[in-house]
């Protein structure tokens, strides 16, 4: 009888540990190289917040947030869903709660339980690990060249899956070197850009001082008719946080065309003007604009400053005003922070790049999966997701080539 052919996966993360558990379970023998000393490290970070694994809103809304990918992503998504996510998930003995924001959770909110079981699952099933090996791209022969701590290795699979992620978190495996070996193979790859990133602000000194770190809770951002809620941080150089992310992309790409943007900051969403009008229309009794807007409009320090920081010497002091300098303080974004320091990465592979199977034209039997590819979500479950639909979907695409004829 004939060996089963043999699938390298090269990333140890979340696309290629999926594509590895659908290989194996179809018989395939399969080997996972990663750079790293152990798999999923990229994983365990995602879970110090949790570990937002998927969405709970309606399909149709949670495939828009995929954006100008949406069209090719969302095929994908659907043939491996949340609801499909959050099972597997369970059949791991991770059980799932929905959060009050929509967001799906294991209850354990951490990843380091999952993971564990879902390694011994993939070295029951078979699957072969090689840690310390960083892939160097192929060589004459056209085989697998790596680098490992005792010198280079060759490997010939009959099929490959490169899901080697886009360069953000660099110290925890991705680095972006994937792009210039494509390249040099003639694969269309889009310019890696930062994706869920914080931007620079030009604080004050004293601002920057006194507020580094400090965060903003329950605030409304809008910028060129994006809106978004939750929290913020305030940082040494600038703005991060959830609600901050969730217009990264925008915010991003108008930095690059004009060098700059105007974010507009609601610090209080639920109230509207009128309502805190009212509330600071008493006497001010001699008290200071910061304790009078501390004690009536119960406003913290960070955002009696803020207002100041942003605002300036036009900030109104009727109640009027400040109601109004509450519910829309600009504060203007001056850069963006390095991919390094992103979530994750914009850009990658173009999906005319590769076939409806993930199979990279310009390079049969090699299949490329989750951030390698051209698409960008915000945080709250949708960049996990993709990552593991596109391992899912890599995988079956392996396996219809590998199928006899």
């Amino acid at each position: 009888m004939p060996a089963s052919p043999t699938v390298a996966v090269i990333g140890g993360g979340p696309s290629g540990l999926m594509a590895a558990e659908i290989l194996a379970q179809s018989g395939r023998a399969v080997t996972v190289y990663d750079r790293m000393p152990s798999l999923g490290r990229k994983l365990l970070m995602a879970g110090r917040g949790g570990l937002n694994l998927t969405h709970s809103e309606p399909l149709e809304d949670f495939l828009g947030r995929y954006g100008a990918a949406q069209a090719h992503v969302a095929p994908l998504v659907r043939a491996f869903s949340p609801d499909a996510l959050t099972a597997w998930a369970q059949d791991l003995g991770q059980e799932t709660f929905v959060g009050s924001s929509g967001r799906v959770f294991p209850k354990a909110l951490k990843a380091s339980p999952l993971l564990r079981a879902w390694l011994a699952r993939l070295q029951g099933l078979g699957v072969q690990v090689r840690a310390r090996h960083d892939w160097l791209g192929w060589d004459e022969a056209g085989d697998l060249r790596f680098s490992t701590p005792t010198g280079e290795v060759t490997s010939r699979p009959d099929a490959t899956v490169l899901a080697l992620g886009g360069a953000s978190w660099p110290r925890l495996g991705s680095t972006g070197a994937w792009v210039d070996i494509l390249a040099g193979k003639g694969v269309v790859a889009a310019s890696l850009r930062a994706a869920n990133v914080g931007f620079t602000v030009a604080w004050s000194e004293v601002f920057r001082a006194r507020f580094n770190g400090a965060p903003l809770k329950n605030v409304g951002l809008s910028f060129d008719g994006h809106t978004a809620r939750g929290d913020a941080m305030i940082t040494r150089d600038g703005i991060e946080g959830g609600a901050v992310y969730a217009l990264s992309a925008a915010l991003r790409d108008a930095i690059e065309a004009h060098g700059s943007a105007a974010l507009e900051i609601d610090l209080r969403p639920d109230q509207s003007v009128g309502q805190l009008t009212a509330r600071l229309a008493i006497p001010r009794a001699g008290q200071s604009t910061a304790n009078y807007l501390r004690k009536a409009g119960r406003l913290s320090p960070l955002e009696v400053n803020l207002l100041r920081e942003t605002h300036g010497v036009a900030l109104a002091l009727t109640a009027g005003g400040l109601a109004r300098a509450i519910k829309a303080a600009p504060l203007t974004l001056t850069g963006v922070q390095p991919i390094a320091r992103a979530i994750s990465t914009a850009g990658g592979v173009a999906f005319s790049a590769v076939d409806e199977q993930l199979m990279l034209r310009a390079l049969p039997g090699v299949f490329v999966a989750g951030e390698m590819l051209d698409w960008e979500a915000p945080t709250g479950g949708y960049l996990l997701q993709a990552s593991f639909a596109t391992g899912v979907a890599a995988a079956r695409g392996v396996l219809a080539r590998l199928a006899p004829a």
